[in-house]
């Protein structure tokens, strides 16, 4: 079981989406004392989440408000200042909040109910996953153990990449005009 961190609005455990590996399956590891969901705010204002997903892996969320430059664009849209924003593995998700999802926030008072969600992944190449390597374990010969260049990203290694790119959105709402500027070489990561 997990405590909640003292920077958390509320964390909790959600359970393992029909499909993918069953928790249990994953093994010993960091993932089975956190939080499978946190949501918090920091100086930007936006609503921040770190989510696990059906792997095990983390992800991370900010969600701007409606007037923001990025509200309801795509996260693989032309927009210039997409390809600038620096976040683990690039930007991976853009929407809204669902009915019955997990990628959703409670409003604060004085908080939009209708933000538009950022976000990213810890599911990349050379990331760990728990419910990847348990398939490994299961259809592999024995599987094999985490390797030295592989990193499972911890709930403080996403909370600052998620506060990175709320830094950087913020940035972005308070910058208009950089927004129209082309993406050079030397303005992306």
């Amino acid at each position: 079981m997990f405590e909640k961190p003292e920077w958390a609005l509320r964390a909790e455990s959600i359970p393992v989406r029909e499909g993918y590996v069953p928790r249990d399956e994953w093994g010993p590891g960091p993932w089975n004392d956190e939080p499978d969901l946190v949501e918090w705010r920091n100086g930007t204002g936006y609503a921040l989440l770190i989510v696990r997903g059906g792997m095990g892996a983390l992800c991370g969320y900010v969600g701007v408000p409606p007037g923001h430059p990025l509200h309801g664009k795509g996260y693989s849209s032309e927009h210039e200042s997409m390809d600038s924003l620096a976040v683990h593995g690039g930007l991976t998700f853009s929407g809204a909040c669902r009915e019955g999802g997990h990628i959703c926030h409670v409003a604060q008072p004085g908080e939009p109910d209708e933000v538009w969600w950022l976000g990213f992944d810890c599911n990349h190449a050379f990331d760990y996953d728990p419910g990847g390597r348990a398939l490994c374990r299961k259809y592999m010969a024995g599987g094999r153990p985490m390797e030295e260049y592989e990193r499972y990203w911890r709930i403080e290694d996403v909370r600052a990449e998620v506060e990175s790119l709320a830094a950087q959105l913020k940035a972005l709402e308070s910058a208009p005009c950089a927004l129209a500027a082309p993406a050079g070489p030397s303005q992306r990561p």
